[in-house]
């Protein structure tokens, strides 16, 4: 089957659309007609990045409809619609092997990072990042669970654990950061800190949950969050991963100290960071004030947790319609691209098919 994808072909190049070759489903594998996708800063970071092979398939988060499921498969069929992902519908342990593409370009091989594009209208990827919802669920914002969701809300639910009454930060409001803001109130943390560069996003930020506002640019963010805290918070999390915020999340939370079950505050880094990225950190931070940081790479358990987070924006408590502040058609996937690396997209952008 020929369809239509953006594709990078080479570093600094933008990007262009052109024909694919999709063959049929293996066993084990899904075809999927995308209604839209996501666009996420992950494909920034690839783009920008040299050593990645070309050509390159892009996009990691779309909702679409199954065309063809291989022999295997039984969790969906024809028909059905699904979320498209990068993370295992199935739990996993340790890092997943990539598989080399079937879908070409030219006769050569569409590399993608992981297994799977949606920067195109169709799309072959493993069953495993294939997740059934409702056929009567909206076929546009949903898609931004696959990515901006799991990775933002998982990482408050699932890998720090937050509780009513935590406090948080949350450095960074795109479309992790605010779906990180509202898993935090919905699990009635406080308070819950939005810090940003541009005064929008922050109000953005407030409609989606933050209780407190930080202007990085016109304040010390540091002092600002431990003030607001009244000395720092339970959790910390950056949803950008620039240098400067890598390093910031970890003294904005509370220390602890000497003795048994003493323990700090907790810093979590969810955003994608550039392959050459240095961290520089005081050890202090976690020698006399017992603070951990970690990493957080998508925390969701796709199957289960789909339908609860389908459910929350059922209730009006995930605003996802809120969230897609920008749409975009494929043929202005380089427009979309540059917009978000200008910072002017407040929440998540999408690309309608």
């Amino acid at each position: 089957m020929k369809s239509v994808a953006a594709i990078d072909t080479g570093h600094g190049r933008p990007l262009i659309l052109d024909e694919i070759e999709i063959p049929d489903p293996k066993p084990d594998q899904v075809a999927v007609k995308l209604f839209s996708s996501g666009v996420c800063h992950s494909q920034l970071h690839q783009m920008h990045n040299a050593e990645l092979p070309r050509p390159m398939g892009l996009g990691h988060e779309g909702t679409g409809v199954v065309t063809q499921a291989g022999g295997n498969v039984t969790h969906v069929k024809e028909g059905d619609h699904v979320i498209v992902t990068w993370v295992p519908r199935t739990p996993v342990t340790g890092r997943p092997q990539p598989q080399p593409s079937d879908v070409t370009y030219r006769e050569e091989t569409l590399h993608l990072n992981g297994q799977v594009y949606t920067w195109g209208h169709d799309v072959l990827t493993t069953e495993q990042l294939v997740v059934k919802i409702p056929n009567d669920v909206p076929t546009d914002v949903t898609c931004i669970v696959g990515c901006a969701v799991l990775t933002g809300a998982g990482a408050v639910l699932h890998s720090a654990g937050v509780r009513p009454e935590d406090s948080v930060a949350i450095f960074g409001v795109g479309g992790v950061g605010t779906s990180a803001i509202q898993m935090a109130s919905i699990l009635s943390a406080y308070p819950i800190i939005a810090i940003d560069l541009h005064d929008s996003k922050l109000e953005f930020a407030r409609r989606m949950g933050a209780t407190h506002t930080v202007n990085a640019s016109k304040v010390d963010p540091v002092e600002a969050v431990i003030e607001i805290s009244g000395g720092g918070v339970d959790y910390s999390f950056d949803a950008i991963g620039v240098p400067v915020t890598t390093e910031q999340i970890l003294p904005v939370t509370r220390s602890g100290g000497s003795g048994a079950d003493n323990d700090g505050g907790t810093a979590l880094l969810i955003g994608m960071v550039a392959p050459d990225a240095k961290l520089n950190v005081w050890p202090g931070h976690f020698m006399f004030h017992n603070r951990r940081y970690r990493g957080s790479l998508g925390a969701t358990f796709p199957e289960r947790d789909f339908p609860m987070y389908l459910r929350f924006y059922r209730e009006g408590k995930l605003k996802l319609d809120e969230m897609v502040t920008r749409r975009y058609k494929l043929e202005d996937i380089n427009q979309a691209c540059d917009d978000l690396e200008a910072g002017e997209i407040e929440g998540r952008a999408i690309i309608e098919y």
